[in-house]
């Protein structure tokens, strides 16, 4: 059966300055959920955001936050960013010692657990975490920039891990992130995907219309 179909604007596209003003706007306009990017500077070249962005964004809507930490060792800021308001945290399996561990760590703190992947990564390690997890994010970009070209070669990636969740009778959600727009969003659905992180798509659509956009990839998936 297939999983309903969820949008996360991703605010690494936003405008910082009035970053509460646009997380209500696209709350307003639709978002299922609030992607927030992490970024160390070392896991990948950009520096974003900490736990008390994070703690400011959970003031401002009333949206479940998906956390995204690309972040060497994350572990050490699990507690911040769960006690911060996220209500789901990613890791990056490349940034992790021993995924499992964080995994359970991320569900101790009553938290929806998330692992993501990098494009040239395989996903044999996803596959044995799948009973614990809430959500795979299959990265369709390198991790680190906005505005980047979808990269088709993992789409096969997605349809062989909804074979293996289907398979199993699992309920995990697929996310994709990374040059999402209507020309692709039927590809990527079509695979199995059913989370939807768009940036560039949302926070810069034309006169600001962001429910215009979002429906734009909603309608893109039928």
């Amino acid at each position: 059966m297939p999983r309903p179909l969820r949008v996360a604007p991703s605010i690494l596209a936003a405008d910082f300055a009035r970053l509460g003003e646009e997380v209500r706007a696209v709350e307003a306009a639709g978002a299922d959920l609030i992607h927030v990017d992490v970024m160390d500077g070392q896991f990948v070249p950009n520096i974003t955001l900490g736990p008390d962005v994070v703690k400011a964004i959970r003031k401002s809507t009333k949206v479940p936050l998906d956390l995204h930490l690309m972040i060497v060792d994350p572990d050490r800021f699990i507690e911040d960013f769960a006690r911060a308001g996220a209500d789901l945290i990613n890791v990056h399996v490349e940034a992790v010692p021993d995924v499992a561990k964080t995994v359970a760590h991320i569900r101790s703190l009553g938290k929806k657990a998330a692992v993501a992947v990098k494009p040239a990564s395989p996903i044999d390690v996803v596959l044995p975490l799948l009973g614990e997890l809430d959500m795979v994010l299959l990265m369709t970009v390198n991790p680190g920039f906005s505005g980047q070209k979808f990269i088709e070669g993992v789409v096969p990636k997605i349809r062989a891990l909804r074979a293996e969740i289907e398979r199993r009778n699992l309920d995990v959600d697929i996310q994709v992130d990374g040059g999402i727009n209507p020309k692709n969003v039927a590809t990527v659905v079509g695979a199995g995907a059913n989370v939807l992180v768009a940036g560039y798509g949302i926070y810069r659509a034309p006169n600001a219309d962001y429910a215009a956009a979002i429906n734009a990839l909603r309608a893109a998936a039928t």
